[in-house]
């Protein structure tokens, strides 16, 4: 069971793959199951509040609870304390995990996991850390596996880890302290994943880590990631990358022009903007502001006017005025970005953040963040809206045939990510396509930010 983001998903992956490759049988239901890992999330209260209750729910079946994660690493012991039901594991434990699984099976006692400040596991010098991750006995991010890695979701696009941790010192986010300090893997190890997952049936990979735009910094060349994406895309069987987390300040431009024109790379651009206020980023630890975004989003533009924009905003960060709820929203409606995601400011234990005088009532908090998600649905099907008469290419998931007819289709086009942007409908596909393929379309409708889509002919697949 895996809560939270896709870098979740890639880990419990590589934990399925490791447990099959030491004997254990995996199982769709839990009834069936000796042991249930729950992969949990500790980014904001509401994802630890969900991670309890699946833990919670886990135990149901009967089976042993297992809880590693986020939220298993950052709490430890305490978190143990809280849910006896459970056996907390660390990321420490990942690489051995199948031994773990047997202790917990068999009784044996566990040396409880204690959390540290995972940045301190690193040197913080790149060119000392690039030493450390070259080393023969160290892997790149500890406890990763991708060899023995197990696909558990269908369908033709994955996740593809690129580094792990973050340098960044955003004043709301607590995750650098138990994800660790920014690590690149290889290009080689990258690229040999890529290989594998187009050997699974994946067509589609989506890059993922907690900030992409890094990828390289401590491997000597911040380049790196320019010049691995068309290589990930010239991968046979592939015919789509597409990059998420990207942070605003460090967006360069020539990663701009790669992302923006190389073909095989969708022209998508996740920007973790968070707000737009520029008194507020700074209040932040982040760098920017309304002005500057609108400018990194028409230069983006300029070079591929149909590309995709997602974002992140928080809502009731300590000091926030009306002042700056009202500069978001100047961003957001001259943005026209095709996703955001708004949530609302809690405290985390252990940052910045968390000590700040001018804290809000939770009420008022709610309340903004109510007002800036009704504005965001309004604009984000406005700008579906646009897309009328747009040509998209869908990469096809789902087939509709028996609901909707023959030559209709579940998708994509390349400004939606498959988890969290919308779908496209496509109608009139050929006789023989299959999931995977990448089909030209003309946006005929809309249904909030959901396209309807008519296949161009001939198509244009994979």
């Amino acid at each position: 069971m895996t809560l939270g983001c896709a870098r979740n998903e890639v880990d419990s992956e590589e934990l399925a793959g490791r447990l099959a490759a030491g004997g254990y049988e995996l199982v769709d239901d839990a009834d069936d199951a000796d042991a249930v890992l729950v992969n949990t999330c500790g980014f904001i209260e509401s994802a630890k509040k969900d991670s309890v209750d699946a833990i919670l729910a886990a135990t149901d079946s009967g089976a042993q609870v297992v809880a590693v994660g986020c939220m298993a690493e950052r709490y430890g012991s305490e978190l143990a304390g809280a849910l006896p039901e459970a056996t907390v594991l660390g990321f420490d434990d990942y690489a051995a995990i199948g031994d773990r699984l047997d202790d917990v099976l068999t009784g044996r006692p566990l040396v409880p996991h204690d959390p540290r400040d995972r940045r301190t596991l690193l040197p913080i010098s790149p060119v000392a850390r690039t030493a450390v991750v070259g080393a023969a006995d160290a892997p790149a991010i500890p406890g990763h596996g991708w060899l023995q890695r197990r696909r558990l979701a269908s369908g033709p696009s994955a996740a593809l880890k690129l580094a792990s941790g973050c340098d960044r010192r955003c004043a709301f986010c607590a995750i650098p302290t138990f994800r660790g300090a920014f690590v690149s893997r290889p290009p080689a190890e990258v690229l040999g994943e890529a290989r594998w997952l187009a050997g699974q049936g994946v067509t589609e990979l989506v890059l993922v880590s907690e900030n992409s735009t890094s990828y390289g910094k401590d491997l000597g060349d911040l380049r790196s990631l320019e010049r691995l994406l068309p290589q990930l895309a010239a991968v046979e069987g592939i015919v789509r990358v597409r990059v998420a987390y990207l942070q605003p300040a460090e967006m360069r431009p020539g990663l701009l022009e790669v992302i923006a024109g190389t073909e095989g790379i969708a022209p998508y651009f996740d920007l973790s903007f968070q707000h737009s206020s520029p008194g507020l980023l700074r209040r932040m630890r982040r760098f920017g502001g309304t002005d500057d975004f609108l400018g990194l989003i028409e230069r983006a533009r300029v070079l591929a006017p149909a590309a995709g924009f997602r974002t992140n905003v928080i809502l009731g960060f300590p000091g926030e005025t009306e002042d700056d709820v009202a500069e978001l929203e100047r961003f957001l409606v001259e943005g026209r970005l095709d996703a955001v995601g708004v949530f609302g400011y809690s405290d985390e234990e252990g940052t910045e953040a968390a000590g700040l005088p001018g804290k809000l009532d939770q009420a008022e908090i709610d309340a903004r963040v109510r007002r800036v998600t009704d504005l965001v649905e309004e604009l984000t099907a406005q700008r579906a809206e646009d897309r009328i008469g747009e040509t998209v290419q869908v990469l096809l998931t789902e087939d509709l045939a028996g609901t909707d007819g023959p030559g209709a289709w579940l998708g994509h086009a390349a400004h939606q990510d498959p988890d969290a942007d919308g779908t496209t409908t496509i109608t009139g596909v050929p006789d023989g396509a299959v999931a995977g393929e990448i089909v030209a379309a003309e946006v005929v409708g809309t249904e909030g930010v959901d396209l309807v889509a008519a296949a161009l002919v001939p198509a244009v697949t994979a």
